[in-house]
């Protein structure tokens, strides 16, 4: 399946995030999964683009074309689409995956997590969201979602569209045996 990974560009990246999720990159490419992301070559996103090139995995990179800076992008993408705007970019990666894999993470990869969890919540896909939770980083996040849960501003069934798993080997599990199913909006919203 093809494998979106969300997750931090910044070069400043501690070691100990860079180094589980190159392991994930990895063990899912060595699984047959092929990577579809942001086509960096820093941070999270170039070691998921490492860790799958270590194993043998098909790595799609998508890039604005205003991304075209020595030291930014992955040279060793097997293939490079180029788009013209950050939304077109998120748009070919929802298209092209199979799954969303969220990796710690800045602004850009919280604006990624919400917007597919909303068009999940829409009914716009039906695709597995997996939330990795390095070193406890999105323990504040699902507080957060669990604080959103109890003053009625989601639903207890939203929370139930995406996972937070701690370790490689349940979030790999969790993509392999997921079976989405179809939602309508009122699925999730409150009526």
């Amino acid at each position: 399946m093809r494998v979106c990974i969300y997750g931090a560009s910044s070069t400043k990246t501690d070691k100990k995030y860079i180094d589980a999720v190159e392991s994930l990159g990895e063990s899912l490419a060595r699984r047959g999964h092929s990577l579809v992301y942001g086509g960096g070559g820093n941070g999270l996103m170039g070691a998921a683009a490492r860790g799958f090139t270590k194993g043998k995995g098909h790595i799609i990179g998508v890039v604005p074309h205003f991304f075209n800076v020595d030291g930014i992008l992955y040279d060793k993408c097997d293939e490079m689409i180029r788009t013209d705007t950050m939304r077109e970019r998120k748009q070919r990666m929802e298209d092209e995956a199979d799954v969303f894999i969220i990796t710690p993470g800045g602004v850009g990869t919280f604006d990624e997590f919400f917007e597919i969890l909303t068009l999940k919540q829409l009914g716009r896909h039906s695709k597995a969201i997996v939330i990795f939770n390095v070193c406890g980083y999105y323990d504040k996040l699902e507080e957060f979602m669990r604080v959103a849960l109890s003053e009625f501003f989601i639903t207890e069934a939203t929370t139930k569209l995406y996972t937070l798993v701690d370790n490689e080997e349940e979030l790999i599990d969790y993509i392999e045996k997921y079976e989405g199913k179809e939602l309508s909006f009122t699925d999730t919203k409150y009526v």
